[in-house]
């Protein structure tokens, strides 16, 4: 059973979101509803892990001062150009 919600966002926010949901041929009820299913799916447990990508786990240490987004940022400029 469908139930309505009412919800306040920004004006742009809307329709950049309707312009996204005519792209991929779903309305806008589609794209929240599976936005919620997938925010509130069960959380993935260490059981859930694979066994191969258990090994791997606590085999790395990384430097205190170790920048993910800084390391990110440069593949990409590496691999796209950017």
């Amino acid at each position: 059973m469908n139930t309505k919600l009412t919800l306040s966002l920004e004006k742009e926010v809307i329709e950049q979101a309707k312009s996204y949901a005519k792209k991929t041929g779903r309305s806008l009820s589609e794209l929240v509803e599976s936005y919620f299913k997938n925010l509130t799916e069960k959380e993935q447990t260490y059981d859930d892990i694979h066994p191969k990508v258990k090994k791997l786990i606590g085999r790395i240490t990384l430097p205190a001062d170790f920048d993910e987004e800084k390391v990110k940022e440069e593949h990409y400029r590496e691999k796209y150009g950017f």
